[in-house]
């Protein structure tokens, strides 16, 4: 069974947020909030924790998991970003975007997609996200929590366990936080290719 924590939106509490980065350690797969819907993830080398994504949601090998980092320093760490493309993000960040660029050789292979060599980075902007990823001090490898064959994302932490009391290791509620995923932004090719239009606003890439 998922164990489940209750954390304040704003100011999570700092024994909880130790207790799960230690589960995540262990290879615990987390079902979490962000600031744009809760999201599956685990520590970034995990093979148990993307086959257990790839699972619960039915997705191929073509799909872009993405490292959710705590800044934009930890972020340079994984893909290559050029002086244009490091503006428009800097300019974006921390928000609800999800950023496809092609990957260092910091990231594990079995991440990257398997022609593009790429993989999505973004950083959120959410206290309860952010706490985690200070105390882990590495970015979450993460996948939007949405199941097969439903149209929008689970927003209930209440909701998350019971679904996936048996699929999880653990769920952190803080609340509903909407259910519109990221808005995906694609420069991998130098170009900006909007991906999919989400929960952040497309107007400064167009």
């Amino acid at each position: 069974m998922a164990k489940y924590f209750d954390v304040h939106p704003e100011n999570p509490q700092r024994r909880t947020i130790s207790t799960v980065a230690g589960l995540i350690r262990s290879d615990a797969l987390v079902a979490y909030p962000t600031d744009s819907c809760y999201a599956l993830g685990c520590r970034l080398g995990s093979r148990e924790g993307i086959s257990r994504i790839r699972s619960i949601r039915h997705l191929d090998d073509r799909h872009h998991f993405t490292l959710v980092c705590e800044n934009f320093s930890q972020l340079g760490q994984f893909v290559q970003i050029d002086n244009d493309v490091f503006r428009a993000i800097k300019a974006a960040t921390p928000g609800r975007y999800t950023f496809i660029l092609p990957a260092t050789k910091e990231v594990p292979r079995q991440l990257l997609h398997p022609k593009k060599k790429t993989v999505g980075v973004r950083i959120p902007d959410h206290a309860v996200v952010q706490a985690l990823l200070s105390e882990l001090g590495e970015p979450l490898l993460s996948s939007t929590l949405l199941l097969p064959d439903e149209e929008e994302p689970l927003t209930q932490g209440w909701e998350i366990k019971e679904r996936l009391d048996h699929e999880v290791d653990a769920v952190l509620d803080s609340g509903d936080c909407g259910t519109e995923p990221t808005t995906v932004i694609d420069f991998s090719d130098g170009e900006v290719t909007i991906v999919r239009e989400g929960a952040g606003d497309i107007s400064r890439f167009e």
